[in-house]
């Protein structure tokens, strides 16, 4: 099963912006002109207490100069992980373009206005799916889920007006370091990688 890279071009140093989230822009905006089917799935590893990982993908809801935000069920599974042990690390698998980006920094929550605001946006079925699911528990079966989205349908209707939960809301991973990985053939990939330092970011380049 192993595959070589075909030379889609290298990375340089002389390529890239001089901080992160123009070069991360500008590689995001490429993957939409790629057209991969949801460029902004990533890869979120977080870790409990006792430094036990787990990993799964969820969908990048914003950036900028503060970090990567998404949105989740604080009880949740990451939600408790983040809040034992405040660190993670992100992966954009862009494999037909064969590229990565890897994150790895502090985590945060949002303010309460920005989850807000975001959570208005959301469908109406996804407003009420995230009152409806005790998310990461343990339940009997599917009928328990379904009667979760009946109480909360019954709750604050079919359509119409859904207020985000207490419980629910914004993560901000705040980049330590940032790094961009570019395929290259016989495994002598590119990797340069922005590392926080001094209040701002310096570029490394790491051995493939």
């Amino acid at each position: 099963m192993r595959r070589d890279y075909t030379e889609r071009g290298a990375l340089l140093e002389s390529d890239l912006a001089a901080a992160w989230p123009e070069q991360f822009a500008r590689w995001f905006g490429e993957a939409l002109d790629f057209a991969l089917p949801e460029p902004n799935a990533m890869i979120v590893a977080t870790a409990d207490g006792a430094g036990r990982p787990s990993a799964r993908t969820v969908l990048l809801k914003g950036y900028d100069e503060r970090g990567f935000v998404f949105f989740t069920n604080y009880t949740s599974r990451k939600g408790t992980e983040a809040a034992e042990n405040p660190y993670a690390s992100l992966v954009f698998p862009w494999f037909p373009m064969q590229r990565q980006v890897v994150v790895c920094g502090a985590v945060e929550k949002v303010d309460r206005a920005e989850t807000e605001e975001y959570f208005a946006t959301r469908p109406h079925g996804s407003q009420l799916g995230a009152w409806a699911s005790p998310q990461s528990s343990v339940v009997p079966d599917r009928a328990a889920v379904e009667a979760g989205l009946a109480a909360a349908i019954e709750r604050f209707g079919a359509e119409g007006e859904v207020p985000a939960p207490p419980h629910w809301g914004g993560l901000r991973v705040v980049p330590e370091t940032v790094e961009f990985w570019q395929g290259r053939s016989n495994r002598l990939h590119d990797r340069l990688r922005y590392r926080s330092a001094d209040g701002g970011w310096v570029v490394e380049r790491l051995a493939p």
